[in-house]
């Protein structure tokens, strides 16, 4: 998914990223090579960045493809942190414990094949962090699942919520389109949620639970 920010500012900020390490830049090599969607870098620094901030521990994460996400979150929390993943593909969740290894996080990574929200639904909380990165036309659902396993002052947090711009556009939507609309405002309602949607890459959503 193209970002919402214009090319040429994508370039700018890139060039800014210092030294990246070489486990997270193989994993952005196959992302351009196969066209498969990851958070990117900048996206990848925010969560590192809120999951110490909140000093994170244990993190959920709804769609997790090959780790990459994960990746940022094990790094950010350290030893003794955990994140749980899900995916539909036994080959993304092979990728993602052999990429762990490599970085030597392999201990911090659990990884369940199937549907991310079923899975969620046996889950016993709290969490930390419930990374939201799904099939978009769940999002809505999403929502009642990952709330009750957030702990207070735990962060909900989604990606894509602006679809390209899509969401900004009037008149009739597409499915995927109407269904992040629905999921941006029913989080912007919610009384126990404090929102903030973020224009960057493709929009970021970050609530955190406050009763």
């Amino acid at each position: 998914m193209a970002g919402i920010v214009s090319e040429n500012v994508e370039s700018y900020i890139s060039a800014l990223d210092g030294t990246p390490d070489p486990v997270r830049l193989r994993m952005e090599k196959i992302a351009r090579g196969n066209g498969f969607p990851i958070v990117g870098p900048q996206v990848g620094r925010l969560l590192g960045i809120l999951a110490r901030s909140i000093g994170a521990r244990r993190v959920l994460e709804l769609g997790s493809g090959y780790g990459y996400s994960a990746l940022w979150f094990a790094r950010a929390m350290q030893n003794g942190g955990s994140v749980l993943c899900t995916d539909l593909s036994e080959e993304n969740r092979d990728q993602a414990l052999a990429f762990f290894r490599e970085a030597g996080l392999e201990k911090s990574l659990s990884f369940h094949v199937g549907d991310a929200l079923s899975f969620a639904r046996s889950q016993s909380g709290p969490f930390d962090i419930v990374f939201n990165d799904i099939e978009k036309t769940a999002y809505p659902d999403s929502i009642s699942v990952a709330l009750p396993l957030l702990r207070v002052g735990g962060l909900f947090i989604t990606d894509n919520v602006l679809w390209n711009g899509k969401v900004a556009g009037r008149g009739r939507h597409d499915e995927t389109t109407a269904a992040i609309r629905q999921f941006n405002s029913m989080i912007s309602g919610l009384d126990n949620l404090e929102t903030v949607i973020l224009p960057m890459r493709d929009g970021v959503a970050v609530c955190q639970k406050v009763r």
